[in-house]
């Protein structure tokens, strides 16, 4: 397989015996290309810089940089990456601080190998990723009294909605439908007070919950 059709990948993980599992998992699996890997988040950022990879896998608590706050770094700058976070802890203070800084999917350690393979894959392709532990607690934060919750979106809004599920930016959704990036803005801020949320990976997470856009891919 060429290198344009492998999907490459950052390891950050401040244990060294972790990193090397998921660098020979990886290396030993067709379809992927491990690129480098850091131990901490500062050093994640810099090695993203470097090295443009697909996707980041990334720990969350490691000593001289936390993930969240690099994951909230390479959102600042644009970077090209997805992170999918790969980590032992599904509090809500992990979870959600991780999600809000621009993490694309959330899997906990102890996911299948195979389950592992696909999240990346589905990362890689903007779509967002959670386990189903983390999608639970996802869905109970981002809950509230005030939410109207059972107002059914429009047609136009579940396009839009199963166009984010896949990770297509507004810019994109506007071309497919025709419309204005303004109406994309604001059918996603009816559908994220008819949800009761107030971003996309809690509109995606709460959608499928739901069954209003079916099972996650």
């Amino acid at each position: 397989m060429s290198d344009e059709l492998l999907i490459s990948l950052l390891i950050v993980d401040d244990h060294p015996v972790v990193r090397d599992g998921l660098r020979g998992m990886f290396e030993s699996a067709p379809g992927f290309r491990v690129l480098g890997e850091a131990s901490n988040g500062v050093e994640a950022v810099e090695r993203a810089a470097d090295l443009d990879p697909d996707v980041i896998l990334m720990d969350l608590r490691m000593p001289g940089g936390a993930g969240v706050d690099a994951i909230r770094e390479l959102t600042r700058r644009t970077a090209r990456a997805k992170v999918l976070v790969l980590t032992t802890y599904d509090t809500d203070s992990d979870t959600l601080p991780a999600i809000e800084a621009g993490a694309t999917g959330y899997l906990l350690k102890d996911a299948p190998r195979d389950e592992l393979f696909g999240a990346v894959r589905a990362a890689a392709e903007g779509r967002t990723v959670l386990s189903p532990a983390v999608a639970s607690r996802l869905v109970s934060a981002v809950r509230s009294p005030q939410s109207p919750g059972n107002e059914p979106l429009s047609a136009r809004e579940r396009e839009v909605l199963a166009l984010v599920a896949k990770g297509t930016s507004n810019r994109e959704i506007a071309r497919e439908l025709f419309i204005s990036e303004a109406t994309v803005k604001t059918h996603l801020t009816h559908l994220y007070g008819k949800l009761g949320v107030k971003d996309r990976a809690a509109a995606v997470a709460v959608a499928y919950d739901r069954g209003i856009l079916g099972r996650p891919g």
